[in-house]
């Protein structure tokens, strides 16, 4: 693999996909965002904007950086349009048909040379790369949310990744001035492995009628030191994606302790899925989150 990361091309323009936008412009790279509509692109820009507007507002960025980061990100119509891209990172949602789909458009369009990165949080890396014209070319590159703010970044290698892509990924991440952790291609990695248990944890002692919604999260946050309660924390994950990923650590390594709760497949049924749907375990359409149990 000849030649150094200069354009990186990111699909996805959600919360995760224009957070790696962010932080990869301000690293002074040049960026190409996809989505499958120009309307979820335009919006992801827009977050991307505000969200640095908020970093010059309480000085941890200056104005100038701001307007040069944001020249560097440009719009990608296609999956064609990112041809030109060194590094791809794909930041769909969290479904691995959707992800192979992707990859399988993705492939012919790309210099050979490129790399491919999946910012997946659960899925193997050395099958999705299996899907790929080039399995020595992927990686696993997995952003902690919210992008910007958290220093921590997962690489995973999968069982085919050469060592000029890994050496590439880490460069890559170092640049982004994010600390990286290197992770076996086992399911969920280091930090959902750990994780996703204990919030699914924390929804058996609600589905058990341990303790409230209250209880539960005054408890972790107070007893435990933790930042946000469990609940709180599935609620801005997205439930959705705990789901998921307790389904790949059941079905990836078939140990009963993996169960979801049947407390949390009964809220994705529902819709409720969290702050991006206005209710989770909390009903966020009010003035302040309410607990729903």
């Amino acid at each position: 693999m000849t030649g150094k990361i200069e354009t990186v091309g990111i699909i996805g323009a959600g919360q995760m996909g224009s957070g790696i936008a962010h932080v990869t412009a301000l690293a002074g790279y040049q960026v190409l965002l996809y989505d499958v509509s120009s309307e979820r692109i335009e919006e992801g820009i827009a977050t991307v904007s505000g969200n640095m507007a908020r970093q010059v507002a309480s000085d941890k960025l200056d104005e100038t950086a701001r307007q040069d980061a944001l020249t560097r990100i440009a719009p990608a119509a296609s999956l064609e349009d990112l041809s030109g891209a060194d590094l791809v990172i794909e930041a769909a949602t969290e479904d691995e048909t959707v992800k192979r789909k992707i990859f399988a458009q993705l492939c012919p369009t790309l210099n050979p040379e490129a790399i491919i990165a999946s910012n997946t949080s659960s899925i193997s890396i050395t099958r999705l790369a299996a899907q790929t014209d080039r399995p020595e070319r992927f990686i696993g590159i997995h952003f902690m949310n919210p992008v910007p703010l958290m220093k921590l970044v997962e690489v995973v290698r999968g069982i085919a990744t050469e060592d000029l892509t890994f050496e590439a990924a880490r460069g890559f991440v170092e640049r982004l001035d994010k600390t990286i952790t290197v992770a076996e291609d086992f399911p969920a990695f280091i930090v959902n492995r750990i994780l996703l248990p204990m919030i699914n944890e924390a929804i058996y002692t609600l589905y058990e009628g341990v303790g409230s919604v209250e209880a539960i999260d005054t408890a972790m946050r107070l007893g435990a030191n933790h930042p946000m309660g469990p609940l709180q924390l599935a609620d801005f994950i997205g439930l959705d994606t705990c789901l998921s990923i307790m389904q790949v650590l059941y079905e990836g390594l078939a140990d009963s302790k993996y169960r979801p709760c049947p407390l949390l497949v009964k809220y994705v049924e529902a819709g409720w899925l969290g702050r991006k749907t206005g209710r989770g375990f909390y009903d966020y359409r009010g003035d302040k989150p309410v607990p729903t149990r």
